[in-house]
């Protein structure tokens, strides 16, 4: 009898035999394959196809058999160098290294019964909370360490030393993510809107191993927007790179995400701030309150225009002055009655802390924005691909202040990296620096640029 022959090969994505069709199926469920290894480990297991010459099977002979199974894809041509994609099998969700934690099935299908974060989840500890600047920093660790990529092993930190483990660390969360889960974190945004810390997650669920990916925002690399620094767990190990927008392969498939727990506290390049600090809570004001959002709030009256009503201060204990000023900023809005009490709500504490709405001494009495000079029409409107009659108010200003060297025409409507030039300019004018100099106006920035 002749000695039998095995045969080693890779399953191929387009095979319609049924065991390559159980074999995907298996990885887009997330079932657990019993022949061993992880099912994530695209690439790692093989399948073992016995040949006999003596033909025992089907009746045939040794050729008849091998003709009868199937055989492996011929590779499409030579493998090349140029394209930096990412081979990144992935684990499953599971709690970090070395904590205890339930045993989890890897790769797991999307729960859609299961609880997403909320904000109130967020203040009671159950997602930490971060700022862009941390979520940076963590990422530069492991570039640092060059961490050698893996979906088995663990990193000192106790996450995994995969793709989806890498933005898990980044966010600080409790637990080990996949592609699968890292969205239920997140809140989607559009590109446009992307900020250092934010993600890009390309997320298949045909097939999890083959494309998924995710990669960290860190900023655009230039004015075009058409590509950014990433910071990515891949083979051979972590690295940080300028990367076409999204991605080199599956470009368009890849959705931007925002990290719930992101707060106020620092600004990482690329012309992005970060997320406004949410409302505190009605009981942080009003009489008897005595806190730091007291202080805050007093502080963006004051820049705002509501200066003239604090003769000294502002302070953490609320006092008339406080109540005056909000209650004037509620009146530029056009509020009326229980509306402008004198008491911030979620709208008047949103309208400040994101340089939204009318400012103290702006025209007001009706909706809509305002143009006048002294009243800061909101972030939004100087963004990428925006284009209205502020960011050209803006461009004449800055020309009128001597800060417009950088425009070659213009200034016009639509926002370029000339007005973010120019803006810069005057921000480093005034001393400052770091993110408070991107070169995106703020309320403060406004109210100089036009005094």
């Amino acid at each position: 009898m002749s000695v039998p022959v095995f045969e080693e090969f890779e399953p191929a994505a387009d095979c319609g035999c049924p065991g390559c069709a159980r074999h995907r199926r298996d990885l887009a469920l997330g079932l657990p394959v019993r022949s061993g290894g992880h099912p994530a480990a695209h690439g790692a297991r093989r399948a073992l196809v016995l040949v006999t010459a003596a033909g025992v099977v089907l009746g045939g002979g040794g050729a008849g058999v091998a003709a009868a199974l199937p055989r492996p894809a011929e590779p499409a041509g030579p493998a090349t160098a140029a394209w930096p994609g990412p081979d990144t099998p992935q684990g499953g969700r599971g709690p970090l290294h070395g904590t205890p934690g339930p045993a989890s099935a890897p790769n797991p299908p999307a729960d859609p019964t299961a609880a997403t974060p909320t904000a109130s989840q967020i203040s009671t500890g159950t997602l930490r909370q971060t700022t862009r600047a941390d979520i940076i920093n963590r990422a530069k660790l492991w570039v640092t360490a060059q961490v050698p990529y893996s979906m088995e092993k663990y990193w000192s930190d106790g996450y995994r030393q995969d793709c989806s483990g890498y933005i898990s660390m980044a966010w600080n969360l409790r637990s080990n993510e996949w592609t699968g889960s890292l969205d239920r974190f997140a809140d989607r945004i559009d590109r446009t809107e992307l900020q250092p810390g934010d993600i890009l997650l390309f997320h298949n669920p045909a097939d999890p191993t083959r494309g998924s990916h995710v990669t960290i925002f860190g900023g655009w690399t230039d004015y075009t927007h058409t590509s950014y620094v990433a910071y990515e767990q891949t083979k051979p190990r972590t690295r940080k790179q300028a990367t076409p927008m999204a991605y080199w392969e599956n470009s368009d498939r890849y959705v931007a995400y925002r990290y719930k727990g992101v707060v106020s506290g620092g600004t990482t390049g690329g012309g992005a701030t970060a997320t406004p600090a949410p409302y505190p809570g009605a009981a942080m004001f009003g009489p008897g309150a005595n806190n730091a959002f007291v202080t805050q709030l007093g502080k963006l009256l004051v820049d705002r225009g509501g200066k003239k009503y604090y003769s000294k201060g502002p302070g953490p204990k609320w006092g008339d002055a406080d109540r005056r000023a909000t209650q004037a900023f509620q009146l530029a809005q056009g509020w009326k009655g229980r509306e402008a009490d004198g008491l911030p709500g979620p709208e008047t504490w949103k309208l400040l802390v994101t340089g939204g709405g009318r400012s103290i001494g702006g025209s007001g009495g009706s909706s809509g924005p305002s143009t006048n000079a002294t009243g800061f029409p909101g972030r939004g409107y100087f963004r990428s691909g925006q284009s209205n009659a502020y960011v050209e108010k803006l461009g004449k200003q800055l020309v009128k202040r001597g800060f417009g060297k950088h425009y070659l025409s213009g200034p016009g409507p639509r926002w370029s990296e000339a007005d973010r030039r120019n803006v810069e300019a005057f921000q480093r004018a005034q001393g400052w620096r770091g993110g408070a100099a991107d070169g995106y106006p703020g309320p403060e920035t406004w109210r100089r640029l036009f005094r």
